[in-house]
């Protein structure tokens, strides 16, 4: 038996590979949010979007999300969408006079809240680069490192201090089963559960997955997030097929109880006249 035999594959070129990453980069999605006269969360949005590592962090955790898990997406594009949801319920509760807890126990400003709301949302789960489970937890360690280089630029080390363990519970809050303590942490929580309009939740369903949970992310075509009548948020989720109200009762229900955020949102579900057809042929 000769060598060649054994011959593998070529390595690749280790230019070509850093030149395929800095070309992901060159791609990137710039995180943003409606500043509403708020000058720390434009200066965060600068911070945010020069910091490269944290970039390959999002794309990571994408990567195991979506690529090796099969899961729906986890990256930035997730956390962009969760943190502006995340942002406009804040700002949504204080016009109805409803205080964040920094507020509360710090007697700092709603615009701290929503720094606290922007930062738990984009960092909630960076952990998801390591693993899949336990990715709170591991989301802490990677989050502390970012919010010690971040919130010095924009606070005093005591505030700054103060603010790093709020985004933390918060961070830690979103997992199944967790408890905000915090209006902050039940919004954070709430919000990434919101992240399920058209074209977001259908990535087993697109990959052949046929359950009740892909076939009902499926049916999800928007997410809006306005003032309520009979509570101070009304979100409304549009679906093109009932199928969708799985999502509702499953899967947003379980995220609301528990958040504390129960006597301030009601959720409405609106189905088109017409229902589409999300399956043509099913054999068991």
């Amino acid at each position: 038996m000769s060598d060649n035999e054994f011959e593998t594959e070529v390595a690749p070129d280790p230019q070509e590979v850093a030149r395929s990453v800095e070309e992901r980069y060159e791609r990137r999605i710039l995180m943003s949010v409606p500043d509403r006269h708020n000058p720390l969360l434009q200066r965060l949005m600068e911070l945010v979007n020069a910091d490269d590592d944290l970039y390959g962090l999002w794309l990571a955790a994408n990567v195991n999300a979506v690529e090796r898990l099969g899961m729906t997406d986890h990256g930035p594009v997730h956390v962009k969408i969760v943190m502006n949801i995340a942002v406009r319920m804040l700002r949504i509760l204080v016009d109805a006079g409803i205080q964040p807890a920094v507020v509360q126990n710090y007697h700092l400003t709603d615009k701290d809240a929503e720094v606290v709301v922007a930062l738990a949302a984009l960092l909630h789960d960076v952990g998801m680069s390591i693993n899949r489970k336990d990715h709170e937890a591991f989301s802490l360690f990677l989050a502390q490192e970012k919010l010690k280089a971040y919130l010095p630029e924009l606070y005093g080390p005591r505030t700054a201090t103060i603010l790093r363990s709020e985004i933390l519970h918060a961070i830690i809050s979103h997992r199944a089963g967790g408890h905000p303590l915090t209006l902050e942490a039940g919004i954070v929580r709430i919000a990434d559960a919101l992240d399920m309009a058209k074209g977001r939740s259908r990535i087993p369903f697109s990959a052949g997955s046929l359950s009740i949970h892909s076939v009902s992310a499926a049916a999800v075509d928007s997410v809006s997030i306005d003032p309520g009548e009979e509570k101070p948020v009304c979100v409304t989720v549009a679906l093109a097929n009932s199928a969708g109200l799985f999502q509702l009762d499953q899967l947003l229900r379980e995220k609301l109880r528990g958040s504390g955020l129960e006597p301030y949102i009601e959720i409405r579900a609106t189905v088109g006249e017409e229902e589409r057809s999300l399956l043509r042929d099913f054999k068991l």
